[in-house]
């Protein structure tokens, strides 16, 4: 092996980091603000060590999730959660089942309640993305090994843990009294980020159009973890106002999937909150952008997305070394 071998790699990763995800071990993964403050930094720090190791394919790296498997659950397409998981799972040694609704329909011809407990035992972990949140706390219920929320209708905690990393990659890890500006509809990407912005420290701006409010139940969490981590969380119905005095700017797709039908009636309702250069030119200088992907001319124009404050791919790429460090951390491994 080479002079930093793989096992050396593996240490380092795990005396800087491991204590604090290692109440992680055997745990569901559902939400953000399940997350103790700690537990949330470090995963972040894990995630930032895992990029850096397994980035440097010349030297053998470590495979820590040998002989360990997740099982992928898709009622709902993605790009960046199956690739991101299947090449992370690969690079830490395990192996990535991808289902698909053509293999499986949750609830429909199986209870959830038989196939958690069937795919328990075939799999270390469950991960999947559903419609509604009431599945992914079903799946958690009865499954005997831990569940990763891919994605629903309420929570997308993976992405939020991929645009903390793509921050602290550019204003450093301390994140504390910057400021979240969101932009857009008060859909399941603005619950986490919103939860896990001021778990870092920093300061929320909503902007919503009436009638796509935040849900309420975890805007009132929000606001009371804001109070415990001394930031501030506004909320507003102009986009204006709240990319004013903002260090970051973010925006989703104004109509997801099983919304289409909508598709007219959001666009019309959603006026005046594309994010452009004049948009942009109102938060702080140096302001950064954000969008999960995938986007619509309607939400954001290319000369925003593909500027220089864009973060958009580095935060796409972060989505592996974040479901890795999740992995890693359920299994004990980190």
């Amino acid at each position: 092996m080479s002079a930093v071998s793989a096992t050396q790699c593996q240490m380092r990763l795990s005396s800087s980091v491991g204590a604090a995800v290692s109440t992680l071990k055997g745990k569901h993964f559902i939400s953000i603000d399940q997350l103790s403050n700690d537990e949330l930094k470090g995963l972040l720090a894990a995630s930032h060590q895992y990029k850096e190791i397994y980035s440097d394919k010349s030297k053998p790296l470590p495979r820590p999730l040998n002989g360990h498997s997740v099982s992928m659950i898709f009622q709902k397409r993605s790009t960046r959660t199956r690739v991101s998981t299947e090449t992370g799972m690969s690079l830490l040694g395990g192996h990535a089942l991808f289902l698909g609704p053509s293999d499986i329909q949750l609830g429909v011809n199986e209870t959830m309640r038989d196939t958690a407990s069937v795919l328990s035992r075939f799999n270390d972990i469950v991960l999947a993305r559903v419609y509604a949140h009431a599945d992914i706390i079903e799946l958690a219920k009865y499954s005997s090994v831990p569940v990763i929320n891919a994605l629903s209708d309420l929570h997308h905690p993976l992405q939020t843990l991929a645009d903390l990393m793509a921050l602290q990659q550019h204003f450093g890890t301390d994140l504390t009294g910057k400021t979240v500006a969101w932009v857009g509809d008060g859909n399941n990407v603005l619950h986490d980020l919103m939860l896990g912005s001021v778990k870092m420290g920093m300061n929320v701006h909503i902007a919503t159009p009436k009638g796509y409010e935040a849900n309420a139940d975890v805007l009132a969490k929000t606001i009371e973890l804001a109070k415990e981590n001394n930031c501030q969380v506004v909320t507003t119905n102009v986009a204006e106002e709240a990319v004013k005095g903002a260090d970051v700017v973010v925006t989703d797709t104004w109509v997801s999937m099983g919304q289409e039908e909508e598709y007219a009636k959001r666009v019309k309702e959603f006026e005046g909150y594309q994010v452009n250069t004049e948009l942009m030119g109102k938060a702080n200088p140096g302001a950064v952008f954000l969008h999960c992907l995938p986007r619509h001319p309607e939400e954001v124009t290319d000369e925003v997305i593909y500027s220089d404050a864009s973060l958009v791919f580095p935060e796409a790429e972060n989505r592996m070394w974040t479901v890795m460090a999740v992995m890693a951390a359920q299994m004990g491994k980190v």
